[in-house]
């Protein structure tokens, strides 16, 4: 028995010695790129309006509105919602699978066998009572609870385990993504509405300039100071700019219908969503370190890097033996009534199981090379998503810095020519300027004051759109 005993330890050795010299060595992949200090050479601003809620950023409380009913009835939202409360089931599951498992086995069952086989044989010679023959055809009843328990020697189970903690924390970043992506978009259509009631609103004031340049045309005709073609030419203005006010009406509609969209309604409740586009909102970009902390996507990408790392080391685990121990006790017997006889109906037993992968390893070699393939995958992920969070923060500040510029020289542009109007109708009553100077200003006026329009809509959207770049609104 000495000798057996050290056969078997060392066959057992042996085998693992195999074993940790075929096992792959683990590999990490690790993040080596570099985040500037800055965005640009002129932005060092080192607060970030990210950590604010945008309940505190957005004042317009039309908007909040909006906002709000988009975070309690968007139904891409909710879905999302309902994924986590999937990942975090995994979590459950995947805890459960390195604790024991204890069964409760139940079983009965009648047969009968040959006479002429060993266990027919055995039965025939065999009284449970003086004068009775073993029972046939033989009946037997069982209950007993069973335990399971795989030792997690190598932390297989408990990295899978981690592993769908991280996926569930992806998770969890995956809805703050969304809302921060839900929270910009009510917003930046809000704003595209605003813009286009406001267009609307010029185009009506403008109509009415040129409805009152018109009847001074027909009077100046009347008294041959003026000609038929001056007025085709401003009835014609005045017909163009009315068709674009169902242009503008169109894109109205559907700006409202998005927003029963992104609100989850058929028909956008009575709000009253004005033409006044100065934001007060003003968005401070924080330095590129901010968006680790910040921006949910980014979070993502470094929990599932995380959780890829454990996947490897789960899958590097399948190399080594797995410990299982089994146990078992119960009752057993042939008869109901014999079935409360204890000690004599009592069964139990008790032992352990070892297994390990010798010959034929492809399928663990090729899954341990897929853990590895896709943790790398992760991390260049990470480092794009890094990356992309830079450049679109970037680019932002930069646009909004442009436009800022660009609207102050658009608007003199437009005080200029608001001014221009009432020069040229004044040169025009007085027969020193003819009727196409005063078209084009007020054709120039209308285009330099929608055109002003558009610049004050992009500026209130790129300041939106910096508070989502930089991971706010999820809070």
């Amino acid at each position: 028995m000495k000798n057996l005993r050290n056969v078997f330890l060392l066959v057992i050795e042996g085998v693992f010695l195999i074993t940790s010299c075929n096992t792959p060595k683990y590999q990490e992949a690790k993040f080596n790129s570099a985040i500037p200090e800055y965005f640009s050479e002129t932005s060092s601003d080192s607060l970030s309006t990210a950590k604010e809620e945008w309940s505190t950023v957005f004042q317009n409380d039309e908007l909040r509105i909006l906002i709000d009913s988009a975070l309690q009835r968007n139904y891409e939202f909710n879905i999302l919602k309902q994924e986590l409360k999937v990942s975090e089931n995994e979590i459950q599951a995947k805890k459960g699978a390195y604790l024991p498992f204890v069964s409760l086995f139940m079983a009965g069952e009648s047969k009968k066998v040959g006479r002429y086989t060993s266990q027919g044989a055995n039965d025939a010679n065999t009284d449970i009572m003086d004068g009775k023959e073993f029972p046939e055809p033989l009946s037997n009843l069982m209950i007993k609870p069973v335990f399971r328990w795989e030792l997690d020697v190598f932390k297989k189970l408990r990295n899978a385990k981690k592993a769908a903690g991280l996926r569930y924390l992806a998770m969890a970043e995956s809805v703050n993504f969304f809302k921060t992506q839900l929270v910009a978009e009510v917003a930046g259509t809000y704003y595209e509405l605003v813009s286009l009631r406001a267009q609307l609103k010029v185009l009506n004031q403008n109509i009415n300039i040129q409805n009152k340049a018109l009847k001074v045309v027909e009077l100046q005709k009347q008294f041959a100071q003026s000609n038929l073609l001056a007025i085709k030419r401003f009835k014609a203005e005045i017909a163009k700019n009315k068709s674009e006010i169902f242009t503008i009406k169109q894109a109205i509609i559907e700006a409202e219908n998005h927003l029963s969209f992104l609100t989850g309604q058929y028909q956008l409740k009575e709000i009253g969503i004005s033409t006044d586009l100065s934001a007060d909102f003003a968005i401070r970009s924080g330095v590129p370190s901010d968006l680790l902390k910040f921006r949910p996507d980014l979070r993502r990408a470094e929990y599932n890097l995380l959780a890829a790392h454990l996947d490897l080391k789960s899958a590097r685990a399948e190399f080594f033996p797995s410990f299982t121990i089994n146990a078992q006790a119960g009752l057993e017997a042939f008869n109901l009534a014999y079935l409360a006889n204890i000690p004599s109906s009592l069964l139990y037993g008790v032992g352990g199981d070892m297994v390990m992968p010798l010959i034929n390893r492809k399928e663990i070699k090729v899954n341990y090379s897929n853990a590895n393939a896709f943790q790398i995958q992760r991390l260049y992920e990470y480092e794009k998503v890094i990356l992309e969070a830079y450049i679109e923060t970037a680019n932002t500040l930069n646009r909004i810095e442009n436009s800022s510029k660009a609207i102050e020289i658009k608007e003199e542009q437009v005080k200029s020519l608001e001014e221009s109007i009432d020069v040229a109708n004044a040169l025009f009553k007085s027969a020193r300027a003819d009727y196409m100077e005063v078209l084009l200003t007020q054709r120039d006026y209308l285009d330099a004051k929608i055109e002003w329009i558009e610049l004050r809509k992009e500026l209130i959207i790129s300041n939106i759109f910096m508070y989502k770049a930089i991971g706010g609104g999820w809070k």
